[in-house]
């Protein structure tokens, strides 16, 4: 039987068994599109917004379906180390049409030959490595989920 999701579920139950719905990340940012739990039972998307990395799309009295997005090839800079040029690093990563993740102590970028030349270029230090990898929400016109205050709309 296939379940309908069209929404992630409000409010999920962390008490209930996690089975996980993995999937990688251009078929977890897509509105529509076909996945199955690690326990077999399968899943139709239709959705308004993509899905993130541990969201629940369905919940039973016993378990709650996780998405589990696969980790993938990343370069990672440290903030510790280049924090004063984070801009600037995202502007050169930008300026080459590619992605950028920032987080609280590291920015992350794919793991690209003219991602890693860029870097090395420009003297800054990275590590390759592998993440969930979640570019920022406005990376290819991704909208803002909160409100940006009065006379802004999205």
């Amino acid at each position: 039987m296939l379940h309908l999701v069209h929404t992630p579920v409000a409010q999920p139950d962390p008490a209930l068994a996690e089975i996980a719905v993995r999937a990688d990340r251009p078929t977890v940012t897509k509105r529509l599109w076909r996945g199955s739990a690690e326990d077999g039972l399968e899943f139709g998307f239709e959705l308004a917004g993509p899905l993130q990395d541990g969201d629940t799309v369905f919940q039973t009295a016993r378990a709650r379906y996780v998405i589990r997005q696969h980790p993938e090839a990343v370069v990672e800079i440290s903030l510790d180390i280049a924090a004063s040029a984070a801009a600037g690093i995202g502007w050169a990563i930008g300026n080459l049409h590619l992605e950028l993740a920032a987080e609280p102590a590291r920015l992350l970028a794919p793991d690209e030959p003219a991602v890693r030349q860029l870097l090395d270029r420009l003297k800054v230090p990275f590590k390759q490595t592998t993440a969930i990898f979640r570019p920022g929400r406005f990376a290819r016109g991704n909208q803002p989920t909160h409100d940006l205050g009065p006379g802004h709309k999205h």
